[in-house]
């Protein structure tokens, strides 16, 4: 079995990553390994992008799982050299891990390298397509928050064109009831997009607010160099989060770019802001993940 989208996952599959992840949460705040059943296997980290959160969330989930972990330094690898994804893949396979992580500039790579790899292959991001693992993360947060997900308004607010954390969240969020509302720049949407331009609109009433990082490093269109621009016509200040529900919560996938798509008064909120929040969940789900996966090729 792998990880490559949230349509890849059954009801049961979600529900039982959600509540085993929500274990793993109470279990790791006391610090400690939680558990050792994936002691002696071997766990592949292949990121093609930089990471920080994803990446170290991935190995201290391993590592508290007693598994090892290997991660593969991509720009010094023969990638460099003009190594095809494919026979990198049949390289690792080779080696035979347990499991591998995998993240992609292209969409749909990781689904290339699981057609090659024995063993589970989880997408850790792929190009602008998925991000399974950010999306479960982020159903988890909001369901420690506020004790269910059903019935929760989130307002998704941003470059959605570009965001592969807003489509894995589109997928997921509605399939456990909550109401969904896409909103940005119109020039950051997709050509498809049935949602709306304004951002003020969708977090009005909203019970989270989920922002998106720009993504300059896939763009071209120029937003302006005025600082605050971006922010005082479509990002999150705390001026526009009274617009939202009396006890709304902000979240970010990260990295965030202060001052353009979000404040610093909104994200550092000790009342409101569940970004810290998020990034704990992320090693008690990969926790999940790695154990329904790992464990099921056992």
């Amino acid at each position: 079995m792998d990880l490559l989208s949230i349509d890849s996952l059954s009801d049961d599959q979600i529900a039982t990553i959600l509540d085993e992840g929500d274990r793993w949460a109470e279990a790791n705040r006391t610090g400690k390994p939680a558990n050792a059943s994936l002691a002696g296997r071997i766990v592949f980290n292949l990121f093609y992008e930089n990471s920080t959160r994803t990446l170290m969330s991935f190995s201290v989930a391993a590592h508290r799982l007693g598994a090892q972990v290997v991660t593969l330094p991509v720009e010094h690898s023969s990638a460099r050299k003009g190594e095809t994804l494919e026979d990198t893949a049949r390289t690792l396979n080779a080696m035979r891990p347990d499991a591998l992580v995998v993240r992609h500039f292209e969409n749909e790579a990781p689904a290339r390298i699981a057609h090659i790899m024995d063993c589970p292959v989880i997408n850790a991001g792929d190009g602008t397509n998925e991000h399974p693992t950010q999306a479960l993360l982020d159903a988890l947060t909001i369901r420690r928050r506020f004790g269910r997900i059903a019935g929760v308004k989130v307002a998704i607010c941003g470059d959605i064109k570009h965001s592969r954390v807003a489509r894995s969240n589109a997928r997921l969020l509605p399939r456990l009831g909550a109401e969904v509302r896409l909103a940005g720049p119109p020039a950051l949407l997709p050509d498809d997009f049935q949602g709306a331009s304004d951002v003020d609109a969708a977090i009005a009433g909203a019970d989270v607010v989920m922002m998106l990082r720009v993504q300059r490093e896939r763009l071209e269109e120029d937003f302006g160099d005025a600082p605050g621009e971006y922010l005082a016509r479509y990002g999150l200040t705390a001026e526009r989060l009274k617009r939202a529900a009396p006890d709304a919560v902000v979240m970010h996938p990260g990295p965030m770019n202060r001052g353009v798509e979000i404040d610093s008064a909104a994200a550092d909120d000790p009342e409101r802001s569940l970004i810290p929040l998020q990034v704990e969940m992320g090693v008690a789900v990969r926790m999940a993940c790695l154990r329904l996966l790992v464990g099921s090729a056992a």
